[in-house]
């Protein structure tokens, strides 16, 4: 079997993007001083959020043993002789706890926190924020109860984490542009401590690697688990979310909440610093690993539903755009997906609102008072169930028909780059 390895060696293309991530600069139009940066990321890092604590669950609880136990962990030497591709002297990790190779673990430039997570997240209105965002521009839509907020990748790309409360549920919101995955995980409480993240300026896999203030483990974002220190093996739990474009939240959601451009650091909203990034034809940047040759092309966006063994399912982009639903079924649950277009790659243009249409994607449980229902789509953007007539939009709400009202369960899921899926997923499936 013939394999395939992809590796960005190219200078001027690394300089590019340790440059855009530690420094803002995306164009020469652009000419803040990294100093200025470093200086208000300084002032603008002192504090950390205070949100209120989740109740200790069950889980929770077998988590804080699990650290107790670990913080004991103790050893010689955590790297065996070897010089890791990382800075160790800032940090008061637990190396001797890890449960992947140090060697897959390197610097993507920037200090911890050196692209500056979002701790006190201010909010505006749909009407204020619509002066600034564009119609065709991305959002992570995240509903807890009726606390409907958006966060658009045009600040997200620039502080990759917001750690925030919605509906008295602490959450963390993540972006990670080198792989394309936003994913939403619920904030848990350790040791009474309600863990806050930051980025550690570390990738793995072309991943960022998040780390908690509270015991300084190291978190890998594709699958939300602790990968170095006293919580190595600890996993969060995802919440639904979706990448949707601005004028599909605006409609559906005009009471909702958006994340403020007002962040107190200076930057670029609006522009991309990794342009082009994302074209069919260009390599993961920083990424050494192995693709099955006859498999999509690495930087292919799929979208990826994990499975509660480790396994998972992956579908491409293409298939969804040509098809538009895919009634299937995840082990023995049905599920449906849907895609539309009308939303704009955060990672194509250098400026968002540019970026060529890649769509929106939607995963739910197509059950219905236990009758399965199958898809189809309508010309409108919209699908039509067969079962009853009713008419369903991309988040998963009947707008017409019997049904009309009724909300389909949504499902976690990435929309990601193919290499990474295929590297974390590895024995997953791909239906292409």
């Amino acid at each position: 079997m013939k394999f395939r390895r992809y590796l960005m060696t190219t200078l001027p293309f690394l300089v590019l993007f340790l440059g855009a991530c530690s420094t803002g600069i995306t164009t020469p139009d652009n000419l803040e001083s990294p100093s200025d940066f470093l200086a208000d990321d300084i002032q603008n890092n002192n504090g950390t959020s205070d949100e209120g604590s989740a109740s200790i669950t069950e889980a929770e609880a077998k988590e804080n043993e699990t650290a107790a136990n670990h913080s004991a962990e103790v050893c010689e030497d955590p790297f065996e002789g070897a010089i890791p591709s990382f800075r160790t002297d800032e940090w008061d990790t637990n190396f001797c706890l890890h449960n992947v190779p140090y060697d897959e673990i390197f610097s993507g430039g920037p200090p911890r926190d050196g692209i500056p997570p979002i701790d006190s997240p201010r909010f505006e209105t749909v009407d204020s924020a619509d002066t600034w965002i564009k119609d065709v521009e991305p959002v992570i839509l995240l509903e807890v109860n009726d606390d409907v907020r958006a966060y658009p990748l045009q600040i997200l790309i620039w502080h990759e984490i917001v750690n925030d409360e919605v509906d008295g549920q602490p959450v963390a919101v993540t972006f990670c542009p080198l792989c394309n995955t936003a994913l939403v995980f619920a904030r848990p409480t350790i040791n009474g401590e309600l863990l806050t993240f930051g980025t550690s300026g570390n990738l793995r896999i072309s991943d960022l690697v998040m780390w908690d203030r509270q015991t300084e483990s190291w978190w890998q974002q594709f699958n939300g688990e602790a990968i170095v220190g006293d919580l190595t093996g600890t996993k969060l739990e995802f919440l639904p979310s979706a990448i949707i474009s601005w004028a599909d939240f605006k409609s559906k959601h005009p009471d909702g909440q958006v994340l403020s451009i007002e962040t107190g650091f200076s930057r670029s909203y609006g522009r991309n610093p990794y342009p082009g990034y994302d074209d069919i034809k260009s390599f993961p940047f920083a990424f050494s690993g192995e693709l099955e040759d006859g498999d999509l092309p690495p930087m292919a966006r799929v979208l990826g539903i994990l499975l509660d063994d480790g396994l998972g399912e992956a579908y491409s982009l293409n298939l969804l755009k040509e098809e538009q639903v895919l009634n299937e079924l995840l082990g023995e649950t049905p599920i449906v997906i849907f895609w539309k277009s009308g939303t704009a790659s955060a990672l194509d243009s250098s400026s968002i609102e540019f970026g060529r249409d890649v769509g929106t994607t939607g995963v739910f449980l197509s059950t219905f008072d236990d009758q399965v229902l199958t898809f189809s789509a309508k010309d409108t953007g919209t699908f039509e169930d067969q079962e009853t007539g009713s008419v369903w939009d991309i988040l998963g709400e009947a707008i017409a028909g019997p049904l009309a009202g009724t909300q389909l369960v949504s499902l976690p899921h990435h929309d990601t780059f193919w290499f990474a899926w295929a590297a974390f997923v590895a024995d997953g499936t791909l239906t292409k």
